[in-house]
């Protein structure tokens, strides 16, 4: 196949086994195989073992509710966050996560400075139909999400054109799915639950936090 541009793989990684998924008003590259499977497994070990995992709470129609999943929030100083009323401050880069958003920026020609670490405990745990649209990601953010552990489904829905397929994704140990361009305008996601699921995920989505003066 041939690949837009504006991505570029990193030297060890085959180019067949990226794809470029059709996407109308959006722009979707998967990379199965963004990781060996043997650095899948030490990052794996890393992110559960040596990160410091939160639970957060939201408000819903009144009820605070645990969000179903453990999260944090790494990045540069000053790249602090704010989604559904959490607002998360920027804990150190660790290297092993350093070393990681290398191999990312490198696949995908982007530059970030944050990452939203979620550790999905089992198939329990969850996220629903949400965009990263938040007004510091900046106009047509680029979204890096990398997957550690065990497979999980990953859906896209168009937001205004109820005709469109929903589109459903598996997201497997060591794999890279990259959401640009308008995606996150036009289209929302979620990481359903499975009741079938018993092992856990980390799902890393790498983000570039823009200052209030840099925004478009």
């Amino acid at each position: 196949m041939t690949l837009p541009a504006n991505f570029q793989l990193a030297l060890d990684t085959d180019p067949a086994t990226a794809e470029r998924l059709t996407l109308p008003d959006g722009e979707l590259l998967s990379i199965p195989r963004a990781f060996s499977a043997l650095e899948a497994q030490g990052h794996l070990d890393h992110c559960l073992q040596a990160l410091p995992w939160r639970q957060d709470s939201i408000r819903i129609a009144g009820k605070t509710i645990a969000v179903p999943r453990l999260q944090n929030w790494f990045g540069d100083p000053g790249a602090h966050y704010r989604y559904s009323g959490i607002a998360l401050a920027p804990l150190p880069w660790t290297a092993t996560l350093l070393e990681i958003k290398a191999r990312v920026e490198a696949l995908c020609d982007a530059h970030f400075n944050s990452v939203l670490a979620n550790h999905y405990r089992d198939g329990q745990d969850s996220v629903s139909w949400h965009a990263d649209d938040e007004p510091e990601l900046g106009s047509q953010p680029v979204i890096a999400s990398v997957s550690f552990g065990a497979s999980r489904r990953f859906e896209l829905r168009h937001r205004h054109k109820r005709s469109q397929p929903t589109l459903r994704l598996t997201l497997d140990h060591g794999s890279l799915l990259v959401m640009r361009g308008t995606t996150q305008e036009f289209w929302v996601h979620q990481v359903p639950k499975e009741k079938d699921v018993t092992l856990p995920r980390i799902n890393l989505t790498f983000r570039r936090i823009f200052h209030r003066s840099e925004r478009a």
